[in-house]
């Protein structure tokens, strides 16, 4: 199995508002971007579409390692979190349902087909793909603005 390293950043000017997502797929010295936005969105949208996108791009099953500055999707994953909320249908512990459960659906899909693992780094802290996935969404929703 191909072993793949998949940067991920979103990022939205408020919030709701405008967002882009970029991920970055590194294969040996192979590499590819993929990145897009949405007019009316929230970080953390923007931050699981970076991943599902990246995810989807791959035309085999891979083992993966996210790198991203979410909390929201590492701790999801890392915290069994998706785990719980796919077998209560997509509710939360309180019962209150899950936000952006498309997303998520999407996202555990993508999960049983290849080998991923996350890992969280602090953002904006000078990781140089980090920052590039940054510049790059950002540059992504200042498109529809």
């Amino acid at each position: 199995m191909d072993k793949v390293f998949l940067y991920t950043d979103g990022a939205c000017s408020g919030n709701p508002g405008p967002g882009g997502y970029c991920a970055i797929l590194k294969f040996g010295e192979h590499e590819k971007v993929i990145s897009g936005a949405e007019k009316e969105t929230t970080n953390n949208r923007m931050e699981l579409s970076a991943v599902i996108e990246g995810l989807k791009a791959l035309t085999r099953p891979c083992e993966v390692t996210v790198v991203s500055d979410s909390k929201y999707v590492c701790d999801a994953i890392n915290q069994g979190w998706l785990r719980s909320w796919e077998k209560k249908n997509w509710k939360k512990a309180d019962g209150k349902p899950v936000l952006n459960p498309l997303l998520w659906q999407e996202l555990n899909s993508l999960l049983k087909i290849h080998k991923v693992s996350f890992e969280w780094i602090k953002g904006h802290a000078g990781h140089p793909f980090n920052e590039r996935c940054d510049r790059i969404a950002v540059d992504e929703y200042k498109k529809l603005i």
